[in-house]
């Protein structure tokens, strides 16, 4: 395995981890209105929000390499 390739799979794999965290403090919000992020790290700290805009960041990662994925399966 290259180091590229490697490397692009811990990123994948780190953003799949942001992915279910987010996934799950989503889940526990809308159940009881209970946020983990905001609870560990505080409301609105700058922690917090980086920690949500790497959640958001993955997201959009992980829907580019899906549809990239595709798009490679359709040749």
């Amino acid at each position: 395995m290259t180091l590229k390739a490697m490397f692009w799979k811990i990123l994948n794999g780190i953003a799949v981890v942001l992915l279910i965290i987010g996934g799950i403090n989503w889940g526990l919000i809308g159940l009881f209105g209970f946020d983990v992020i905001a609870a560990i790290f505080g409301a609105m700290t700058i922690l917090s929000r980086i920690i949500y805009i790497l959640i958001g960041l993955s997201s959009i990662f992980l829907i580019r390499e899906y549809f990239r994925d595709e798009s490679k399966k359709q040749l």
